[in-house]
């Protein structure tokens, strides 16, 4: 073929079938024949007539798609070419006059746009699809400053808002990509736009949601919308968000809190890809939007309030920047290798401390690069005693200036960074090692230290000394300094002057007592004027009482403050100590001078630090443990919210060490703590684990699960939160084992109460997967609490919130995590399945009353149970089914079909037919058989899934014809039975996607 010669349709399409042709010389050559015509309505009619067979074929055939290329690249080659901006610049006047009088788009391109929009409305959704295709590969091909007729926008515009909301995922994907050059971002009621955000929120299809990411326009309302897809459910989609944010949004476009979210969020993603695109892709756009600039990267995220956040951002950058350049980008250093005190701020430090970490992180390689970045460890010890020795102290008229409470906090941040860089120091030399270890205990010993420095700064000190008898030490003799200070001249204790103070504490507690009876009464006789005045005496009063008690703290050094900072020393001491360190002499005398009077404190700060430093003090003694198991119980039901959370997770992992044999001899001295519970809380299936069952007494174990099971009913929600997860953790050890306990931990995880709670809702969707994939015994347990939970949510009365709750959902839970292949460990034995135990059970609650409501949900549940190949099985469960007489017809048919999957085929057609025609007694033998099973009932290891039949198999869903553009959600499940394929008219459709030749050359015979 020339370039002379002219083709004709059926041949431009015959050939644009195939890849290698050029479809440029076939766009040239159909062209020139189309230019030569006068009549081209005649072109047109042939042209959509070999389009339509094209049109027809839905799944993408390399074919039908080469040839949809064809005729968009034909469509497009009538457009004007784009103009320069000097003939834009000279024709600017001519076209303001040839406004009115412009002439029409091109015949052709009106003719295929008319098709097209005609066509959008067709039954078939491949004609659909290929139309919005098509409109989208012709808008996208039109050059940046094309012009189209305006009544042909609006025509495009409303059709394509039609087929958005289409049935078809593809479809909407195709509509969606064609209205991206039909949006309008400054216009606030753009329907375009509208319809993108509604997709965006709404759409079940992910391939849809990710079609519209790629193409909406950036404004401040559909900001929010991309924002909210990084939190998407699917991967591809966030991951293509986080590309979306960093091409089109500039960092100063987002909030604060909204950038330090997208990095929280996309560091600690599931999906390593998406970690990969914020690593790669969103911050290298930040920082070359910053210029660079790490440092201003950090201001940009107020690393005050998010350092971990911005250290793992600074951790992520030094992964993508070479070693040698890692150096060159450091900050600002003296001669000997430290920030100067007055450069210090909140950015630098904290660049400073993930650089260094970093490049220890490396080993011995990094070894010679730390020298560059940091001092000798005594050089260093001596700048940071300098810096906290600099921090200001406010006075009570200080506290109320809010420049000067900001100052501190600065400071205190900055310190708190300069301590962490001690782990960086090298501290094998002993001189080094020794000068940090004295500035750590002055710097504890020192009143003017920051309290929010102890913890970090007794971390740091511990972590310098192995031996754990002298870390008791050192940290005893630090606490004996701070509580009993060494003065020049020391003074006596003036036994009269104290005398006095309690004499002058007693007197003002019986006036208080006093002044309140006498105001209640004024109350009483309405004599509101000297109430008045009785009410200012009692605050004068009670200001007097409180300075005498902190006058008398001062003078024995027990003020709140110095007990907090002694407290907070013990605590890390006991989290750092070897649990298998016994309770020595020093952590005894601790414990009886500090600790234990502290718990008695009027400070709920110290008195929640002396509950922490117990618990974790018991964990070292079994009989310190057995002694203030009770105080902990009476603390956890009676004390403030924060202190009663502490003394909890104390008893939760004094249980979870020693196990509630611990309460046998506590409970034979001690009395079990009173509970207010009533007899139907206190179930027979609450127990403890079958190995501890003979040696602790029933009575304390039942009285520890009652009071936990009355925290989960708790208004707070950390009280709660902490609950659970402690009882989580108690049954996945196997401490206990109770049915009734899960049941409350699934509805608890149900219940839109909790919907916000989002570590609670975490820590139960961990739980039961790990807890039910464990072991067979736990599936068994899982089994008996279902009955139990369906039975509490059909039973939910309408103004409870599990009445909100569906029910399919929650059975469809049990079914999965019962389920024989979800074990680790499966047993390659053919044995009894847990789903067979269920199957029983079901059948029986149907017996009870065949016409309750809840009997279409257990049908239902049967059928998507995996049942195992037991003779004995199979027959008593068919002896059940028999037995029901039901009137519903999803009922029957569900039961109809699960006889039928249980019975030989010989006898299929005899038990459907006694099924239908013997109403047998409900109460008879249902009865004696579930009873049976009951009895004969053998805790064996389940086999794998293999050797379970099958469940039965789902219609499939029509929407799965959806082409491989979709995620898979639209895909049917595999079935048991396949249906026919699509008789005639699918069957010769089949047939022409990999070619449409035959079938035009057959049109065209025929013609």
């Amino acid at each position: 073929m020339t370039a002379d010669n002219e083709i004709d349709i059926k041949e431009a399409f015959q050939r644009a079938q195939k890849g290698h042709n050029n479809k440029a010389k076939l766009v040239a050559s159909l062209k020139s024949r189309y230019n030569k015509l006068e009549d081209k309505s005649l072109f047109h009619e042939e042209f959509a007539h070999y389009l339509k067979y094209a049109m027809i074929v839905y799944k993408r055939e390399p074919a039908v798609e080469n040839v949809i290329e064809f005729v968009a690249r034909f469509a497009s080659s009538f457009q004007s070419p784009p103009k320069t901006n000097e003939e834009g610049e000279q024709q600017q006047e001519e076209e303001e006059e040839e406004d009115d009088d412009a002439e029409d788009d091109h015949p052709f391109l009106s003719f295929i746009f008319n098709f097209l929009l005609e066509s959008h409305k067709a039954n078939s959704h491949a004609v659909r699809f290929r139309a919005c295709q098509l409109i989208n590969k012709l808008l996208g091909s039109m050059a940046e400053n094309a012009q189209i007729d305006d009544d042909l926008f609006d025509r495009i515009h409303q059709a394509m808002l039609v087929r958005v909301t289409d049935k078809f995922p593809n479809v909407r994907i195709q509509a969606a990509l064609a209205m991206t050059r039909l949006q309008q971002p400054t216009d606030p009621d753009c329907p375009t736009i509208n319809a993108f955000m509604l997709i965006l929120e709404n759409d079940t299809n992910a391939e849809v949601r990710r079609a519209v990411l790629s193409c909406i326009a950036m404004s401040p309302r559909t900001l929010l919308k991309v924002l909210k897809r990084t939190r998407d459910i699917k991967e591809n989609v966030r991951k293509l968000a986080y590309q979306v944010l960093a091409d089109k949004v500039h960092i100063k476009a987002l909030s604060i809190a909204q950038r330090v979210s997208l990095l929280q969020q996309g560091l600690h993603d599931t999906s390593e890809a998406v970690r990969e695109v914020v690593c790669s892709r969103l911050l290298p756009a930040w920082l070359l939007r910053l210029d660079g600039n790490i440092i201003e990267l950090l201001h940009r995220l107020d690393v005050e309030n998010c350092a971990e956040t911005a250290l793992e951002t600074l951790k992520a950058i030094f992964k993508n920047i070479p070693t040698e350049e890692l150096l060159q980008n450091q900050v600002e250093l003296d001669n000997r290798r430290l920030i100067p005190k007055e450069s210090l701020t909140c950015e630098n430090v904290l660049y400073w401390r993930a650089l260094c970490e970093f490049i220890r992180s490396k080993g011995d390689d990094g070894d010679e690069m730390l020298e560059q970045v940091l001092p000798d460890a005594a050089t260093y010890a001596d700048y940071l005693c300098g810096y906290l020795k600099a921090v200001p102290v406010l006075s009570e008229e200080q506290r109320a200036d809010f420049n000067q409470v900001e100052l501190v906090m600065t400071k205190e941040f900055i310190s708190q960074h300069l301590i962490h860089l001690i782990g960086c120091l090298d501290t094998n030399e002993e001189g080094g090692r020794k000068r940090v270890l004295a500035v750590l205990q002055d710097m504890l010993a020192l009143p003017q230290t920051p309290s929010s420095l102890v913890f970090l700064l007794t971390e740091k000190l511990l972590n310098l000394i192995s031996d754990d008898h002298r870390r008791i030490q050192t940290v005893a003799e630090i606490i004996s300094d701070v509580r009993e200070p060494i003065t020049g001249a020391s003074q006596p204790v003036d036994e009269n002057e104290r005398r006095r103070q309690q004499v002058q504490l007693a007197e003002v507690k019986v006036r208080i007592l006093e002044a309140k009876q006498t105001l209640e009464d004024c109350i009483s006789a309405q004599e509101f004027s000297q109430a008045a005045e009785l009410k200012n005496s009692i605050t004068d009063l009670e200001n007097r009482r409180n300075q005498i008690l902190q006058d008398i703290a001062e003078s024995n050094q027990n003020d709140p403050d110095t007990l907090l900072r002694c407290l907070t020393m013990c605590a890390e001491l006991l989290k750092q100590m070897n649990i298998k360190t016994r309770i020595g002499p020093t952590t005894s005398a601790l414990m009886s001078s500090l600790i234990l009077p502290s718990i008695a404190s009027a400070h709920p700060a110290v008195r929640n630090m002396a509950v922490v430093c117990l618990g974790t003090c018991a964990l070292h003694s079994k009989e310190l443990a057995k002694t203030h198991m009770v105080l902990l119980l009476q603390i956890a039901q009676l004390d403030e919210v924060k202190i009663r959370i502490s003394a909890l997770r104390d008893i939760i992992d004094l249980l979870l060490l020693f196990g509630f044999q611990l309460l046998s001899e506590t409970a034979a001295t001690e009395a079990a703590p009173p509970s207010q519970s009533s007899p139907e809380n206190q179930d027979d299936d609450m127990a403890v684990a079958t190995d501890e069952k003979a040696d602790v007494p029933e009575d304390t174990a039942q009285s520890i699960l009652v009071m936990l099971s009355e925290f989960l009913d708790s208004e707070v929600s950390d009280l709660r939160t902490e609950t659970a997860e402690g009882l989580a953790k108690l049954m996945y050890t196997g401490r206990i084992s109770s049915a009734k306990m899960l049941s409350r931990l699934v509805l608890l995880w149900y219940n839109p109460v909790t919907e916000d709670d989002i570590r609670l809702r975490h820590c139960l969707g961990v739980f039961f997967q790990l807890y039910t994939r464990e072991s067979r015994a736990h599936q068994e347990v899982v089994e008996e609490s279902f009955l139990l939970t369906v039975r509490t949510l059909m039973n939910a009365p309408a103004t409870s919130p599990l009445a909100e709750v569906d029910i399919n959902n929650v059975v469809e839970l049990f079914v999965e995590l019962t389920r024989p292949g979800a074990l680790i460990k499966p047993s390659t034995n053919t044995e009894v399945c847990v789903h067979d135990y269920m199957a029983v059970r079901i059948c029986g609650e149907m017996l009870k009353d065949p016409t309750a409501p809840e009997v279409r949900l257990y049908a239902k549940t049967l059928s998507n149970l995996e049942l195992s190949r037991d003779e004995t099985v199979r027959e008593d469960l068919q002896t059940l089914l028999q037995q029901l007489v039901v009137k519903d017809r999803v009922c029957l048919r569900a039961l109809e079909k699960m006889i039928y999957q249980l019975a030989d085929s010989k006898e299929q057609a005899e038990l459907l037919s006694t099924t239908a025609l013997q109403p047998l007694d409900v109460n008879a033998d249902g009865k004696k058989l579930s009873q049976h099973w009951e009895v004969t009932r053998v805790f064996v290891f389940t086999g794998q899934r293999k050797a379970c039949t099958a469940k039965g198999g789902r219609k499939p869903n029509r929407r799965a014809e959806s082409s491989e553009e979709s995620d898979g959600e639209n895909v049917p499940e595999s079935a048991s039975m396949v249906r026919p394929s699509r008789r005639a008219k699918t069957a010769a459709l089949e047939k022409t996607k990999l070619d449409l030749n035959p079938l035009i050359n057959q049109e065209a015979n025929v013609s």
